[in-house]
């Protein structure tokens, strides 16, 4: 990411719902969709409306469930949706407190059913795989068939004004009358109305962290055959496979 770039942090409270026995994560958005567009503009990136909008709740529904998992992972979401045909991708690690995802809409096979794919990365341990059909291409619904098929207990998402949003997840013995009434004006008040404890408070930020010395290594293969890779050009631009950064690559740094 270029230096030029303030990074903003997202505050993401975790908050317990007494008497429901309700996990609630919470945040507002807005500092890391800042970044994010900040990206975009950078690195001549234009997505769609709808693209854009799906990107932006996927990321933000990856760090309310790193705020919701163990400590140490590394998770990545991966969405493979026939219309519109596109590959969404998002990433991100409780240990760095970090996020950033992208589109892919070149190239992209159209697969049989919409699917999602989720792997989680602890260290020194392999990598934990998951995959569900899914029936929309609404972002907040992977997340609680996630929830229901994956993480073994229901989850809940909602979208509030102001790029907000908050998940609730089940835990032991909880309300279930309660927790599946909940309207999106019911979960924006819940801290009103019920009792709750503050767990703990994270920071989270738009980040990937490419940079040359990370993307040249996949050119490696190309050393020999540089006239196929660069077919006559001077140059060629590599785009990093995690957030769509753009960098330019000449014949002599492979």
């Amino acid at each position: 990411m270029n230096q030029n770039i303030t990074e903003e942090f997202v505050k993401v409270e975790s908050v317990f719902v007494r008497h429901r026995n309700t996990l609630m994560i919470k945040g507002c958005f807005t500092p890391i969709y800042t970044d994010y567009y900040l990206h975009l503009m950078q690195h001549a990136l234009r997505y769609t409306e709808e693209l854009d909008s799906k990107l932006k709740d996927a990321m933000a529904m990856l760090v309310l469930h790193l705020v919701a998992r163990p400590w140490a992972e590394t998770i990545a979401w991966t969405a493979s949706i026939r219309a519109p045909r596109v590959n969404l991708f998002v990433t991100g690690s409780s240990i760095n407190e970090q996020i950033t995802g992208r589109c892919f809409t070149e190239d992209v096979k159209e697969p049989p059913h919409n699917l999602f794919y989720s792997q989680t990365t602890v260290a020194d341990k392999e990598p934990r795989m998951s995959s569900l059909e899914v029936d929309t291409s609404d972002p907040l619904e992977w997340v609680e068939k996630l929830y229901e098929r994956s993480e073994q207990r229901p989850g809940r998402i909602f979208r509030l004004p102001d790029e907000n949003y908050v998940l609730l997840a089940a835990q032991p013995d909880f309300d279930e009358d309660w927790f599946h009434s909940l309207d999106a004006q019911d979960a924006a008040k819940i801290e009103r109305v019920e009792e709750t404890k503050t767990l703990e408070t994270r920071r989270f930020r738009w980040h990937c962290g490419c940079n040359l010395d990370r993307i040249l290594p996949i050119l490696g293969g190309w050393r020999d055959q540089p006239d196929d890779l660069f077919k006559g050009e001077p140059a060629i631009s590599i785009q990093c496979p995690r957030c769509g950064a753009k960098f330019s690559v000449t014949r002599d740094m492979i």
